[in-house]
């Protein structure tokens, strides 16, 4: 019986080992490949954490290098102080005006009144030498007036350059506030804080509203280190220049003082601005008749005169002949 028992069993014995001795042997060969691949890819991960590392300390360290002031500007500082007009450095309409603009690095105001002051006088020169190559037979007098008018274009343009930019950036600032309300909303009605809903602003608006991003962005910094928040609102409306931040401001500062909820405040005001942009809107299809007049005049009537004039004259032309 245990002789037929070990023929029975014997050959399920032998396949057994052969199996096992075969993995063994394909587990012994591959091995060797599976951990040098397991090792290279580590190798590659801490490789490109690495690369990101140093991408990410070399940024940190173009962005402190450009905080760092240049030469020139000492340079600027100079001619500024030659002229006696440092005290402009120092007043807060010129500084309020150049952060409505969205220029907050440390030197720019010096190279804004060194723009006002080196721009009049490189045109008076460029223009009066230009004019005298151009058109050396026309008297100086002439010269010397278009000089004139091109050193007074220098001494306004440097104005007209900070008061363009600040219209452009309130036109997108009042652009995306509604919707940026509308987010607010949603994120104290869900129960967070005002300093976690203006930081979740700031990552969800950074790539449709950059310059609104920033402003809340610099609010919600405010927030974690001024010792009296409604300061970092009245900050807010400061730094944009415009009725619809004062609200905002004015509501925040209520809420804090007096417990008033924010959600309401903030849906209404987002209401009031979309409101405002409608009636904009209106208003501009409401003065387009009159401003295609002068268009049609001088460019749509002379064709169509054309067209209907022309085929008769020919006709009349051509039968007299």
């Amino acid at each position: 019986m245990q002789g037929i028992e070990l023929g029975i069993n014997l050959p399920s014995l032998i396949i057994v080992i052969s199996f096992v001795a075969a993995f063994a042997s394909v587990l012994a060969v591959a091995l060797p490949f599976i951990s040098q691949g397991s090792f290279s890819d580590r190798l590659k991960t801490v490789a490109a954490k690495r690369e990101e590392l140093r991408m990410r300390q070399q940024e940190q360290f173009q962005q402190r290098k450009r905080l760092m002031p240049a030469r020139h500007e000492g340079a600027m500082r100079a001619v500024i102080n030659l002229f006696k007009m440092e005290e402009l450095l120092k007043a807060k309409d010129l500084r309020l005006k150049l952060m409505q603009a969205g220029w907050r690095h440390p030197s720019t105001p010096v190279r804004f009144i060194f723009a006002r002051i080196a721009g009049p006088v490189i045109l008076l020169i460029g223009g009066y030498f230009y004019m005298s190559i151009a058109l050396p037979d026309k008297p100086a007098e002439l010269h010397f007036g278009i000089a004139i008018v091109a050193a007074a274009f220098g001494y306004i343009f440097p104005n007209l350059w900070v008061s363009n930019a600040i219209q452009k950036r309130q036109a997108a600032l009042r652009r995306a506030f509604p919707d940026t309300l509308d987010l607010m909303v949603i994120c104290v009605e869900a129960g967070m804080s005002i300093e976690a809903a203006f930081q979740k602003v700031t990552e969800e608006m950074a790539e449709s509203a950059p310059e609104l991003a920033e402003e809340i962005g610099i609010t919600a910094a405010e927030l974690a280190f001024l010792g009296d928040r409604s300061l970092a609102f009245e900050n807010l409306a400061t730094r944009t220049g415009m009725r619809a931040f004062k609200s905002l401001s004015t509501t925040l500062v209520q809420a804090e003082k007096y417990g008033t909820p924010i959600a309401l405040g903030l849906r209404t005001i987002a209401q009031e601005n979309r409101d405002e942009r409608m009636m904009a809107a209106e208003k501009k299809a409401a003065a387009l008749p009159a401003k295609l007049t002068v268009p049609m005049i001088m460019f749509f009537l002379p064709v169509l005169f054309i067209v209907i004039i022309v085929p008769i004259v020919i006709k009349v032309s051509a039968t007299f002949k």
